[in-house]
């Protein structure tokens, strides 16, 4: 994998941050799609990106479990409010994009995320 930081994905990708605080000095480890919340708690790892569709404040306790670079909101979907607050509470990065997840983790992977 290409070493990336956070800020370069969000960058290079267009993606809009809606909570957590600054995305400057975390690296992306890899990169994890699924929206079964008990599936990225088996298998999501710490410094990866989560791709979900996914909006309710649920992901911001699998993002601080397992240590998430950040939470890529996929579709359109806007996060709760509660989600935002409780993820400006525990630091976790949540971003948002109008592509579908597939394309998503397409571009992840064309930038050597694995």
């Amino acid at each position: 994998m290409n070493a990336m930081l956070l800020s370069e994905v969000i960058d290079k990708l267009g993606l809009e941050q809606r909570a957590g605080g600054s995305p400057e000095g975390i690296e992306v480890t890899g990169g994890y799609s699924s929206d079964l919340l008990s599936d990225v708690i088996g298998n999501g790892k710490p410094g990866q990106i989560w791709t979900t569709i996914q909006i309710h404040q649920n992901v911001v306790a699998v993002g601080t479990l397992l240590g998430l670079a950040a939470i890529v909101i996929t579709g359109g979907a806007e996060p709760e409010e509660k989600t935002i607050e409780k993820a400006n509470e525990e630091g976790v990065i949540i971003l948002t994009t109008p592509m579908r997840t597939y394309e998503v983790v397409g571009k992840l992977y064309e930038l050597g995320i694995r």
